[in-house]
C-alpha cells in the first residue's frame, strides 16, 4: 500500500517562499519518478515540477521555471518544493505524485499513486 502526505502548505503574501514536503510510504521509494501538481479551484490538475528517480533529471511548467526547486531525499522517502517569489496566481491545492518510471510524465495519467493535497494560498 503506497501512501503519500503533502505537508508545508499555508498563507502567505506575494513575493514569500514556502518549501513543501511529500513523504512516501514505499519501500523501493528510488524506483519512482516523483512529480508535482496543482489545482486551481474550479481548474484542472496541472503540472508543476518533476524528477527522477534519482533526482539527476528535473523539469518544470513554464508558469514555475526559475522560482520553483524540485529535490529528493531518497534515504528519507521525500520529495521536496521549494516556492520562492510566490504569486497570487500560484493559490492551488499541491498534490505529489509517484510513477514508476525512470522519468515521469507531466500528464496526469503518467503518475499511479497520489497525496491529498496540501493548501497554498497567496495574497496579493
Amino acid at each position: 500500500q503506497v501512501q503519500l502526505v503533502e505537508s508545508g502548505g499555508g498563507l502567505v503574501q506575494a513575493g514569500a517562499s514556502l518549501r513543501l514536503s511529500c513523504g512516501a510510504s514505499i519501500r523501493t521509494f528510488s524506483r519512482y519518478a516523483m512529480g508535482w501538481f496543482r489545482q486551481a479551484a474550479g481548474k484542472e490538475r496541472d503540472f508543476v515540477a518533476g524528477i527522477s528517480r534519482s533526482g539527476s533529471t528535473t523539469y518544470y511548467a513554464d508558469s514555475v521555471k526559475g522560482r520553483f526547486t524540485i529535490s529528493r531525499d531518497n534515504a528519507k522517502n521525500t520529495v521536496y518544493l521549494q516556492m520562492n517569489m510566490l504569486k497570487p496566481e500560484d493559490t492551488a491545492v499541491y498534490y505529489c505524485a509517484a510513477d514508476q518510471a525512470v522519468l515521469g510524465g507531466r500528464d496526469i495519467r503518467d503518475y499511479d499513486y497520489w497525496g491529498q493535497g496540501t493548501q497554498v494560498t497567496v495574497s496579493s
